[in-house]
């Protein structure tokens, strides 16, 4: 028989709390995340119904002004949630790739937006420069994610029996 010690019991205790805390934390975190994104989409919102109550001038300056920015800001709202539905791999590298690809994505469409109303020669030269570098590096991160899946072994493949046989050099 036996006996439960103080000491014991105390351990048991603390790792109890620490599978609750641990818990906790990871639930204020993900509230937390959560709460952000809200506050992001609600500030983007605002500044939404700003751009649609804007006043248009007599030459229509306001109303170019009013497409193009919503234009942008659609932009931003497509990537943040793009990057938003992504879910945490676990594997820095994949993660940060996973997100990268809406933020290219966002570039090249805000640098479209720059060429159908932009002025500038500079201004538009560089909306072409990130439109063409933006899409070759999306281009290789794509092949990166795939050639990375396809040397992972599938989930419900068991990888092949060690036969403890090295391989010749």
């Amino acid at each position: 028989m036996s006996m439960v010690t103080e000491r014991e019991t105390a351990q048991t205790a603390t790792q109890f709390l620490r599978q609750r805390l641990k818990g906790a934390i990871h639930l204020a975190y993900l509230a937390g995340r959560n709460l952000g994104i809200s506050v992001l989409f609600i500030g983007v919102g605002l500044l939404r119904a700003d751009v649609q109550t804007g006043t248009t001038n007599s030459d229509g300056a306001q109303a170019t002004a009013n497409i193009d920015w919503s234009e942008l800001i659609a932009s931003m709202d497509k990537m943040h949630m793009a990057m938003g539905a992504i879910e945490q791999s676990g594997n820095s590298d994949v993660d940060f790739v996973r997100l990268m690809l809406p933020h290219h994505q966002a570039a090249i469409d805000m640098a479209k937006t720059q060429l159908l109303y932009g002025k500038d020669p500079q201004m538009r030269r560089l909306a072409q420069e990130i439109i063409t570098d933006q899409q070759l590096e999306i281009e290789l991160m794509q092949r990166w994610l795939k050639q990375r899946e396809s040397t992972q072994p599938k989930e419900n493949q068991t990888p092949a029996a060690d036969t403890g046989k090295e391989s010749p050099k």
